[in-house]
């Protein structure tokens, strides 16, 4: 800049003009320059991140909301698909209005913690407006951003009705949605996932959510279930899945749609979306195999509903380690996490007694922390990792256990806060008759089946 302007100076003495009138015209040449170099986005990042946002919206309705659906007894059908589908409707309002910019702005002193209100109502977020990808130089419309995001937080949302299924008040539950995602969801999400977060800031890795969408549900999903105590006749009367073929088709919804959530998150169609998808689909392959096995060994017969819940384990055991382990890497943590989960849906879940309805806590909180503390150990590039800066094998996971402690913490406490608060304030469950006759004719009026 102050060789242009020397240049244009002597340009006007030359010429008996005014050397300041012509450093103005340096200025705007240099700005024009730098406008012109500002990186775009390549439009086949941006139609991937579009495509991505389709498929986990995928995942929640229908997918979730499917298998869900099929686990609960037939005269509670419509009520998990009402509310997956309403929690969904409800975050995607609360989002655009305050949760992007709480979950990804500048928080100024609390930014170790939360954002702040500078894209209040999205304010500034325009078409020409572009958000950051992990390449120097390399963005992606802001509102693509915007849109990818809003799926995570919705679906982690709704991840936490199978917890407390078939007793819940779903006025309550639109209630506690609203908060959890304020005081839980958006401080974690900021945490982990922004620049200055107190997770990001540590090292913490966690590619596509496995403590800020799968912990973070699980742990409010368990508290829920045994602050609201367990069903009537749990344990007495049975309780089986009314729809396995339902169950088996949302399960299928879910990994499909889980490639644009894990591959979608590496924000770009590179080989590391590529990556991310391939792992996506053999730490299932693994998980669903061994659980089966597991089950094949222990009772003597491999159930359906098994290889389906195998599946979901290693769906979410691989997300925090999607895009930053090799293969090899995700098939382990897949085969470590089928047999585990079925331990904790069964073994644990006895021995604890609390009726977590859908086994929220189970899959997704055990399945996660299996997927953080792995992602440390498979993340070594001898072990086919892509690796990190500064990486060593006990410091990583050291932090990742700090990124496993703090969502456990962090979720468990702003859980418990708002389920007490609520039923003392507007209570949480249906009444005995309610619960007996069930959800769909006593809250909704409507039955899932007319025979």
């Amino acid at each position: 800049m102050k060789k242009l302007f020397v240049f244009f100076s002597l340009l006007a003495a030359l010429c008996g003009m005014s050397a300041t009138a012509y450093a103005g015209d340096a200025v705007a040449l240099a700005e024009t320059v730098s406008a012109a170099v500002a990186p775009v986005p390549n439009k086949g990042d941006t139609t991937w991140m579009l495509l991505s946002t389709l498929l986990v919206i995928l995942m929640i309705v229908p997918g979730l909301s499917l298998f869900y659906g099929g686990l609960v007894r037939a005269k509670n059908m419509l009520s998990v698909l009402s509310q997956v589908f309403a929690i969904f409707a409800l975050v995607s309002i609360l989002w655009v209005v305050y949760g992007y910019t709480l979950a990804f702005g500048d928080g100024g002193a609390l930014n170790w913690m939360i954002g702040d209100l500078s894209k209040l109502f999205l304010a500034g977020v325009t078409p020409d407006s572009t958000a950051a990808t992990f390449t120097d130089g390399v963005v992606i419309p802001e509102l693509s951003f915007v849109a990818f995001q809003l799926t995570f937080a919705a679906i982690t949302t709704a991840l936490i009705i199978g917890g407390f299924a078939e007793r819940i008040k779903f006025s309550a539950l639109l209630v506690f949605s609203a908060l959890w995602f304020t005081f839980s969801y958006l401080p974690i999400a900021h945490m982990v996932w922004a620049t200055g977060g107190y997770l990001f800031e540590k090292g913490a890795l966690d590619f596509a959510g496995g403590t800020v969408v799968h912990i973070n549900a699980g742990i409010a999903a368990l508290v829920g279930a045994i602050v609201i105590g367990k069903r009537i006749g749990y344990g007495k009367e049975p309780m089986a899945p009314h729809n396995l073929p339902m169950t088996m088709i949302g399960a299928s919804l879910l990994w499909v749609g889980w490639f644009g959530f894990n591959a979608g998150s590496n924000l770009e169609a590179t080989g590391g979306a590529a990556l991310a998808l391939l792992n996506t689909i053999v730490a299932t392959g693994a998980a669903a195999l061994s659980w089966m096995f597991a089950e094949w060994l222990l009772r003597g017969k491999p159930s359906m509903l098994g290889i389906a819940s195998g599946a979901i384990a290693g769906l979410v055991a691989v997300t925090p380690a999607a895009g930053l382990v090799g293969p090899m890497g995700a098939i382990i943590l897949g085969a470590i996490a089928g047999p585990v989960c079925l331990w904790a849906v069964s073994g644990l879940k006895k021995t604890l007694g609390y009726d977590d309805s859908l086994d929220v806590f189970g899959i997704h909180a055990v399945g996660g922390i299996i997927g953080a503390i792995g992602t440390g150990i498979f993340v070594s590039p001898a072990l086919g990792g892509v690796g990190v800066d500064g990486y060593t094998m006990g410091g990583q996971v050291m932090t990742q256990a700090t990124g496993v402690l703090v969502t456990v913490v962090w979720s468990g406490v702003v859980s418990f806060v708002l389920f007490k608060l609520l039923d003392v304030t507007m209570g949480l469950r249906v009444s005995e008759e309610a619960e007996r006759e069930g959800l769909d004719t006593a809250i909704h009026g409507e039955r899932a089946y007319n025979l």
